[in-house]
């Protein structure tokens, strides 16, 4: 591969087909979406015109991939029984409906412990085993690292790498945010011998082969800030720099390389950010 497939999240506004138009606009060969709103508990299931209509335009596409992002209500690692019962049963409905889209995977932010004295892990894995049973199919349920604040599962890759363990299915892989990682402290230069370091952790943590998404974010928060604030490329404290530097690692080519910038007109990830990550291979 002389690189890998480079993409975006866009909106879905207008139909599930819609986020195919606005991927071909910015150039985008692989994207991630909303299969339902990512603020509501209740997940519509999208009907079955829509769906077909998403699956015709998607394959006259250059869109090669498609994941689902989750609802950010969802938290597994919390004390609280109904919450956690809410969450189980939201993210088998995303699951659900990335399974109906033929979406490869359904990336989601594990939660947070909020004081679940050490047991947040074990009981996030039996909630991700539940979703599995019951959302049958294909689709992976992905899970992203985070930036570190607020008692979250998953800002060190050990984490990750204990709950693929515990759940011991070939569904479960894993997404890595470069803006997450930065903020959470994994990495504080984007440099050859700074990723090398992190990517033998990743891989001996997670393993390589089990991350099959890359959220590609500058950082609007400095190093070890443990705050989750997204820049575009080259506007952060990453820097163009970095991206470039990571672009090298081939071992990273079968992943899916998604931005979630702000854009630089703030309307999301756009045609000059895509064109800035296309650059960094050349």
């Amino acid at each position: 591969m002389n690189k890998p497939n480079l993409g975006a999240h866009v909106s879905t506004a207008g139909g599930l087909y819609k986020s195919i138009e606005n991927a071909t606009q910015i150039g985008a060969e692989t994207i991630q979406i909303f299969g339902a709103s990512p603020r509501a508990w209740n997940a519509r299931v999208p009907m079955k015109d829509e769906v077909e209509k998403f699956k015709t335009v998607a394959k006259e596409s250059a869109v090669k991939s498609v994941y689902l992002h989750a609802s950010y209500l969802i938290n597994l690692g919390t004390p609280e029984a109904d919450l956690l019962t809410k969450s189980i049963s939201n993210l088998t409905a995303h699951l659900m409906i990335a399974e109906q889209i033929g979406a490869r995977g359904l990336i989601f932010h594990a939660g947070s412990s909020k004081g679940n004295n050490g047991g947040a892990i074990n009981q996030a894995a039996r909630a991700m085993t539940s979703v599995l049973e019951t959302a049958t199919g294909k689709a992976e349920l992905v899970i992203e690292n985070a930036a570190g604040g607020g008692e979250k599962i998953g800002s060190r890759p050990e984490e990750i790498g204990e709950l693929i363990k515990l759940i011991g299915s070939h569904r479960v892989k894993s997404c890595f945010d470069t803006a997450h990682a930065f903020e959470a402290g994994l990495i504080e230069h984007y440099t050859k011998s700074e990723i090398e370091a992190l990517l033998e952790r990743l891989d001996k943590s997670i393993g390589l082969k089990n991350i099959v998404a890359l959220h590609v974010n500058d950082s609007k928060t400095e190093f070890n800030s443990k705050h989750d604030r997204h820049e575009n490329l080259g506007e952060g404290f990453i820097g163009l720099k970095g991206f470039e530097a990571l672009a090298k690692f081939k071992e990273l080519y079968d992943k899916a390389w998604l931005l979630e910038v702000p854009g630089f007109d703030n309307l999301g990830p756009d045609k000059k950010n895509m064109d800035i990550l296309k650059s960094c291979f050349e």
